[in-house]
């Protein structure tokens, strides 16, 4: 793979929600993206500093793939899912860098 674009979603996890989060992001979220063309490259945890505890960052080839994964029905159902376990939710798109990106 040769990627183009990451896509940097950060939030922190409700408190009460652990462990249907965890099942829910290694069984469904994290493999979901995969078939969308999305390819997990890291899983942050920010223990440290105001910002959220849980980073994730994923890989993209090109514009024309996140495009076609983001319009699709999967991803707004995988997205919505997950925020039922998180708050402080962000996703930012941005030029793949070889290194951490905020």
């Amino acid at each position: 793979m040769n990627p183009n674009y990451k896509l940097i979603i950060v939030y922190n996890i409700l408190p009460d929600h652990y462990d249907r989060y965890y099942r829910y992001v290694l069984g469904e979220f994290v493999p979901g993206l995969r078939e969308l063309g999305l390819h997990m490259s890291f899983a942050w945890h920010i223990a440290y500093g105001n910002y959220p505890v849980r980073q994730l960052e994923f890989l993209c080839e090109s514009r024309e793939n996140a495009k076609t994964a983001f319009c699709s029905p999967q991803w707004q159902q995988l997205i919505a899912e997950l925020k039922i376990y998180t708050t402080d939710f962000r996703i930012k798109w941005v030029r793949f860098e070889d290194r951490f990106q905020l």
